[in-house]
């Protein structure tokens, strides 16, 4: 498989608790921080959030291509990406997903296709197949 692009990012200090990120091109520059939920300070991103602004960017890209297969039209399209940190014992830790994927200008069964098609598309997607607990939600707006 040929490469067609490589993101560099360097985290330094603390991680998740007060950690900094920065892309090697300077254009994603941000602070860490443990969310108030489970007992940190807030105030900054972490990594669940980070990861489910590129899932459901990348997402995105997936059900545009797969509706272009499909010759199929969009007037609308928005993901919202949940990911979830689970934590059952003091060295098990685990993610969950759900991405919620509204179409407008389209049918539901439409809608329900295009979903389940960009999750086979989705790099993202295929690097969590089997991986981890994954919901599609496809909902015709």
């Amino acid at each position: 498989m040929a490469a067609m692009y490589t993101g560099v990012v360097t985290v330094i200090g603390e991680g998740r608790d007060g950690g900094r990120v920065r892309a090697e091109d300077g254009l994603l520059e941000t602070g860490l921080a443990i969310p108030k939920e489970l007992g940190g300070a807030g105030g900054a991103t972490n990594p669940e959030q980070l990861f489910a602004a590129g899932w459901s960017a990348c997402f995105v890209g997936a059900v545009r291509r797969a509706a272009a297969l499909r010759k199929v039209t969009l007037e609308g399209v928005s993901v919202q990406a949940s990911v979830t940190l689970h934590h059952e014992d003091p060295d098990d830790y685990g993610l969950s997903a759900v991405l919620r994927l509204e179409l407008s200008g389209v049918a539901q069964r439409t809608a329900d296709e295009l979903g389940a098609a960009a999750h086979r598309l989705c790099p993202y997607s295929k690097a969590t197949r089997g991986n981890i607990p994954v919901t599609i939600e496809a909902v015709a707006v």
